[in-house]
């Protein structure tokens, strides 16, 4: 998946805003980061629940796993971007945008789950 193939499926969310986070690049909306992108790295950082990190970390084991510290039991997952399935990203990042999203875009979002 390219850069551009991930943020087509970030920029489908309503009101997403791209923006510099140290060296990454952040996606937000109301202003809270849902995701990073780290090209280096060519992953993904994402702030979803205890919940659905479990979930993802069980169907995609050693592609998406929680950050090793204090963030991964806050939520934060990283997604190994190079050979996860585009299904399971669009599904993690919608979970990711709606954790964060205010109630009234979340529910816009969820609605097309």
């Amino acid at each position: 998946m390219t850069f551009e193939e991930f943020k087509s499926i970030v920029f489908s969310f309503p009101e997403v805003q791209e923006a510099p986070h140290f060296e990454k690049t952040s996606f937000r909306v109301k202003n809270k980061i849902f995701a990073t992108y780290d090209s280096s790295k060519y992953t993904a950082t994402l702030k979803i629940s205890e919940v659905d990190q479990d979930v993802f970390t069980k169907m995609s084991p050693g592609k998406i796993y929680p950050v090793p510290n204090k963030w991964g039991k806050q939520g934060w997952t990283i997604v190994e971007l190079g050979s996860l399935e585009k299904d399971i990203l669009k599904d993690a990042l919608t979970c990711a945008y709606c954790e964060v999203a205010p109630k009234k875009l979340a529910v816009l979002v969820r609605r097309d789950l």
